[in-house]
């Protein structure tokens, strides 16, 4: 009996058993009667995008279908478990489309047990591999739930990139992570999509990564992201903050609003004052203004690579300007900010507003309009304003200095 022929007569048996006739099933379905009709004379397949929905009318999983067996009733199975091998295999089939990439240096394709990358590189005398893991947050969390699926793997790649570029690094291969109670094939779709479109606008390649079903851990629709990359960067010009020295010039290049942190914070806000959601900020919903993805930064900086001119960066996530800036500054040094100068967004003013939150909260939880710092020296502060400022805004908010302290905060923010 061919595969077809024994699925049909199984659709057609388990159909009989729960007294549904064709139309009947078909109506429930959304369906043509014809299109049983052809699977039950096994003349054509269920449809990938219908099998969940089928399996759950007529008692049976997926994988049972796609066998056209029933398993033993009394045997457990990893099915009835709540993984279904069969499904997810034909997942992982359309997961593929989405990896396909022109990158001479991916060696193989999706289905081996590890990710083949090449990694010589004449050109450079002592590459270094800079490697680093990211999750969106909980950001993530309202991603699901106001339908921003693909917007969020964005947030997820763009900050994981943001992260090597600041040493220096050109990113090369990605592998994501998606763990999930179950697998609904159209979100996790739309998640590789998502973040295979993030790496390809970053110059850089979603090699492979794990999609893991646990049922027992993870909620139904609940869905846990991360990832990891390898970039690359010749030892010489690893940007560090070593270079750091008194009389630099601190340049902030603007974000877009809040990126990847802080998020903690705007759900309680959101649980208090649950009206906020729809307020119209700058011509966008609160929603809208909060869900724009990560500002990626990689375009706009990797022109200035090799020269010597950034002497250190920072990408400004959780812990604020003084958390992230400090991190590349040299002890006995000192960046003096000055708060009056950088260019607060609306939302970040509303959100102050409306939470009755301290300055000092503000500047630690959120980048509040600066995403990424870079120092250089002063006569090359013009050169780099102007060559970054034809992607983003960017303007100089301090200098460094002499001092114990690594980041210190001058002036008050123009919240007005």
């Amino acid at each position: 009996m061919t595969d077809s022929i024994r699925i049909g007569n199984f659709i057609m048996r388990k159909r009989k058993e729960a007294g549904l006739t064709q139309q009947q099933l078909a109506d429930k379905l959304n369906i043509s009667f014809q299109a049983v009709s052809k699977w039950e004379t096994g003349n054509a397949y269920p449809n990938v995008e219908l099998l969940c929905d089928l399996a759950t009318i007529l008692c049976v999983t997926t994988d049972e279908i796609l066998t056209g067996n029933e398993k033993a009733a009394d045997g457990l199975s990893y099915s009835k478990a709540g993984v279904d091998i069969a499904y997810t295999d034909t997942i992982k089939r359309e997961m593929a489309e989405h990896l396909r990439t022109e990158d001479r240096r991916v060696l193989n394709k999706m289905g081996a047990f590890a990710s083949l990358y090449d990694i010589y590189f004449p050109s450079m005398r002592q590459p270094v591999l800079v490697l680093k893991s990211e999750e969106p947050g909980s950001k993530q969390k309202l991603a699901m739930e106001y339908g921003y699926t693909e917007s969020v793997c964005h947030d997820m790649i763009n900050h994981l990139v943001n992260d090597i570029i600041v040493m220096g690094a050109k990113p090369l291969a990605v592998l994501d992570t998606i763990v999930c109670g179950n697998a609904e094939k159209d979100t996790i779709k739309s998640l590789v999509k998502g973040i295979a479109d993030a790496c390809r606008d970053n110059d850089c390649t979603l090699v492979g990564g794990e999609t893991s079903i646990q049922p027992l851990v993870v909620d139904a629709g609940v869905y846990v992201l991360t990832s990891a990359i390898a970039g690359i960067v010749e030892k010489k010009d690893v940007i560090d903050g070593s270079a750091v020295q008194d009389g630099d010039v601190v340049l902030a290049v603007a974000s877009n609003g809040l990126h990847t942190n802080g998020y903690s914070l705007v759900r309680m806000l959101m649980d208090r004052m649950p009206q906020i959601k729809l307020d119209q900020i700058d011509g966008m919903t609160f929603i809208e203004q909060i869900m724009k993805p990560h500002t990626p930064y990689y375009k706009a900086v990797r022109g200035l690579f090799g020269k010597g001119i950034m002497h250190g960066m920072a990408h400004i996530t959780g812990g604020g300007i003084k958390g992230n800036l400090g991190r590349v500054i040299p002890e006995g040094l000192t960046a003096q900010i000055d708060l009056s100068k950088i260019r607060l967004l609306p939302i970040f003013k509303y959100i102050r507003k409306s939470g009755n939150i301290s300055d000092e909260e503000m500047f630690r939880t959120f980048n509040c309009g600066a995403g990424l710092c870079i120092v250089v020296q002063e006569k090359d502060a013009a050169a780099v304003m102007r060559h970054i400022s034809e992607y983003y805004d960017c303007y100089e908010i301090g200098r460094i200095r002499c001092g114990e302290e690594k980041v210190v905060f001058m002036n008050r923010p123009e919240w007005i």
